[in-house]
């Protein structure tokens, strides 16, 4: 074991907390050998107490993950595009910690399950971390963080049986058409990829760069797996929940011990800050991708994980990573999920870790960090000494620098809450999507499909089969036939 010791070497006394050593950690302190146990038994009550607080909150979302440590080279130069320092310059590395993840399944729940896969990277550069907080696919299901809630609800379990319910899955789907790209990545090949070493990560959301000139341009990330695409078939993946439940999580850690570093290719695509306002589709929107014709991928980096941690719980559990992480020569948009994103994040890691979750070592930025924030739970460095907390003050605190305002960018319109599905189309991308396959994949997609819909109400089948039929007719067809429902034209009664 890793705690074994030659018998040459002495261990050190064990201690309390506090440092206080420790006599005798076999027995409480009693009256009489059968008798109660006095209060004041203060390491009995300490080891109790830190026993009874081991497991902070699971994420609500991405509860089952695994990580490694690793660098990013970059290999191409964009500083046409960014004035970010950690691609100044060919060959500059910088430090980074990766985490990948299931999304609607509990800590103990299986790595294989059919589920979008969180892809998150925080890179400790020289201007702050950098977190990419990403998925393995370039969509989402909504558009609007308002619906994010109750499509999360729709995957967890039930008030009633505390059961997953496929019922209530495509029942939220067939009422959101706009799901229905993200719901054919899903129950293709592609929901069960094999591991986390076999899959492409991305932003999934429009982000920008800033170049030295104060030139913006729109951008979405790419991590493309130079391992290879694999994934697992549907009984495969099925057989692994039950045999090997943590799967990928082993496939991850034993590939990087044996030396075998899995490697990502990282690109962007890039818009034209002006071009945004007149592109074929809103460039903004969760829901739909950048055809790679109109704005092919520019390489930027690799990406190697190289190193275990060597704690789970310090280095991958406590870690928090955050959308609103970025460095000087990066932007945000006005992307409706990102910009939600950007306040909900930080908030769930103040719940789950606490107030000072940036000073974890794990979160911690390796550059020098000048803040007047102080106090609050596990506040376990000098909290800043005996310098002033309120800014401005004439005694030599950290001051703000106006070269690090953020660019502006315009909006035009009246405040309101505007139907987001009105006059969009929903269905071309997954069309497109189906076509693209091959037609072994389609018959799995739709073999997929079919299982998973079969004890749904007749109503909610027959609505989405609407979808389905609108987005490519064999699509629509195929589910329609497997599931032995006759359907002469699209069902679209209730679409909203």
């Amino acid at each position: 074991m890793a705690t074994d010791k030659p018998d040459n070497q002495k261990c050190p006394i064990m201690t309390t907390n506090s440092g206080r050593p420790v006599g005798d950690n076999q027995n409480s302190v009693t009256v009489g050998p059968r008798g109660p146990v006095l209060m004041e038994d203060y390491l009995l009550f300490e080891k109790m107490a830190a026993f009874n607080r081991e497991r902070i909150p699971e994420r609500v979302v991405h509860a089952k993950g695994a990580g490694a440590h690793g660098t990013f080279t970059t290999t191409h130069d964009i500083t046409k595009y960014t004035s970010a320092k950690l691609f100044g310059s060919i060959g500059k590395q910088t430090d980074l910690l990766a985490r990948f993840s299931t999304v609607a399944g509990e800590k103990g729940s299986a790595d294989t399950a059919r589920d979008p896969r969180g892809f998150s990277v925080k890179f400790y550069t020289e201007e702050g971390n950098w977190d990419m907080a990403g998925n393995n696919t370039p969509v989402f299901f909504v558009r609007d963080a308002l619906k994010f809630g109750d499509f999360i609800h729709s995957q967890k379990r039930i008030p009633q049986t505390n059961l997953r319910s496929p019922t209530v899955m495509w029942d939220f789907w067939s009422l959101s058409p706009e799901s229905l790209h993200q719901v054919t990545t899903l129950f293709s090949d592609r929901g069960t990829p094999d591991g986390y070493r076999h899959m492409h990560g991305f932003s999934s959301h429009t982000f920008s760069l800033v170049n030295a000139n104060n030139e913006r341009f729109w951008v979405k990330w790419h991590f493309l797996t130079l391992q290879g695409i694999k994934n697992l078939s549907a009984e495969k993946a099925d057989e692994l929940a039950g045999s090997d439940p943590d799967y990928a999580t082993r496939d991850l850690f034993e590939a990087i011990e044996r030396g075998e570093h899995p490697r990502w290719r990282v690109c962007i695509q890039a818009m034209p800050e002006a071009e945004a306002a007149t592109y074929k589709v809103n460039p903004f929107d969760l829901t739909k991708v950048w055809s790679h014709h109109d704005y092919p991928l520019i390489d930027v980096g690799l990406m190697e994980l190289n190193r275990n941690p060597r704690n789970y719980f310090a280095e991958i559990e406590q870690a928090a990573f955050s959308p609103v992480n970025i460095v000087p020569g990066m932007g945000y948009s006005p992307d409706k999920m990102l910009q939600a994103r950007l306040i909900s994040y930080p908030d769930a890691h103040r719940y789950r870790l606490g107030v000072n979750f940036e000073t974890l070592p794990v979160n911690q930025p390796k550059c020098p960090v000048h803040t007047y924030n102080r106090d609050g739970a596990m506040r376990f460095d000098e909290n800043g000494g005996m310098t002033p907390n309120y800014e401005p003050n004439s005694f030599g605190g950290p001051v703000e620098d106006h070269r690090f305002r953020e660019l502006r960018y315009g909006t035009t319109g009246e405040v309101g809450r505007y139907d987001h599905r009105e006059g969009n189309d929903d269905y071309t991308q997954a069309g497109d999507l189906f076509r693209l396959l091959s037609s072994e994949q389609k018959a799995h997609l739709i073999k997929n499909i079919v299982g998973h819909m079969a004890t749904v109400p007749e109503r909610i089948q027959r609505l989405q089969i609407g979808h389905f039929t609108k987005a490519d007719q064999a699509y629509g067809r195929g589910v329609a036939e497997g599931l032995g429902i006759a359907v002469e034209e699209p069902e679209l009664a209730g679409v909203r």
